[in-house]
């Protein structure tokens, strides 16, 4: 059984929730959210929470809900606070810009790469190489930081690239004579 699955989900007061069928939907400050529970996932909202419990005694059915409960609790997050990402790019001459509703990175290749900033999704640049990603959907923003990550991840040798900023790189040893 889930740990983490047995907790029912409070919702907060500016925060309305609704269950409809396997559709779970909030609305907040921060916007509006919804997510679609696994069949295998019984959701109920009763006295102002969001209980989950699992249809069947199956392993996916163990699985999955415990996954629907973080879920939910990441729509209740994601409508009243948001999500934010920092990435941090490391290397002479790697520096990042906005350009209207773009991204452009100068990450040591012959060309910028330009990345285009999805909806609803905000990106600043306070210094020339720290990106900060902020938005309302918890999976967006980690996949939006995660794209741009991927155009130059770090390298052990000099720890050159991008990288989040609490991840900390494994530097290995250059040649030796």
């Amino acid at each position: 059984m889930s740990r983490v699955g047995k907790r029912p989900v409070t919702i907060p007061s500016g925060v309305t929730a609704s269950v409809e069928g396997q559709t779970v939907k909030m609305k907040g400050p921060k916007g509006q959210l919804q997510f679609i529970v696994h069949n295998d996932v019984e959701v109920k909202f009763e006295d102002g929470a969001i209980k989950v419990a699992p249809r069947v005694e199956t392993n996916r059915a163990q699985a999955m809900y415990g996954t629907a409960r973080a879920q939910v609790a990441n729509l209740v997050e994601g409508v009243t606070k948001g999500f934010e990402k920092k990435l941090e790019i490391t290397g002479v001459g790697y520096r990042a810009a906005l350009q209207g509703k773009s991204l452009q990175l100068a990450l040591g290749y012959s060309h910028d790469v330009v990345y285009a900033i999805p909806e609803g999704i905000a990106i600043t640049v306070p210094k020339p190489t720290e990106i900060i990603i902020v938005g309302n959907d918890s999976q967006r923003v980690g996949q939006v930081a995660a794209e741009i990550r991927s155009y130059r991840p770090p390298e052990p040798y000099k720890g050159k690239g991008v990288k989040y900023a609490n991840e900390f790189i494994f530097r290995k040893e250059g040649k030796k004579k």
